[in-house]
């Protein structure tokens, strides 16, 4: 998954899914670590079940899962999320999404970046749109919906 969240935080494929969970604790010094595995469990159901999968077998949703799950357990504040649903099933984006709702409840800040811009407004609060690198339209998500540029080049009309 050349380029995807999987190879920025560097997996490791040769380690079972448990074990990179773990890793991204690595900073960490305090015994809640084994808590906020069971946490990432619970948000991400599917990496209980393959937690002594390698993380090299994953699928690519399986792989986005975990590369957040791994992100998590370090305590971030900010995640960054490059093309979530970049070669994705539907139903694996749709879990992802689902996630991200949850996420962005809590005390962690999101920035999606996202090709696919009726999935990312459907879940973000503010969104900026962007040209050959020039910010060139922001807003509330509920602004951005309104303009004309985004309905006819990004939703279709």
């Amino acid at each position: 998954m050349k380029g995807g969240l999987f190879d920025e935080i560097n997996l490791s494929p040769c380690v079972k899914v448990e074990e990179n969970l773990k890793m991204g604790a690595f900073s960490r010094h305090d015994p809640r670590i084994g808590e906020d595995v069971d946490e990432v469990y619970r948000l991400l159901p599917i990496l209980r079940e393959r937690r002594k999968q390698l993380g090299g077998t994953l699928s690519g949703g399986e792989h986005q899962m975990l590369a957040i799950g791994r992100s998590l357990m370090s305590k971030t504040k900010l995640l960054l999320i490059d093309e979530m649903s970049m070669g994705l099933m539907p139903i694996l984006i749709k879990k992802l999404l689902l996630l991200i709702k949850d996420l962005s409840k809590t005390e962690i800040s999101i920035l999606l970046i996202e090709q696919n811009a009726r999935m990312a407004l459907n879940v973000a609060d503010r969104g900026y749109l962007l040209e050959n690198g020039r910010i060139v339209l922001e807003g509330t998500t509920e602004q951005l919906v309104k303009e004309d540029k985004v309905r006819q080049a990004y939703l279709g009309g």
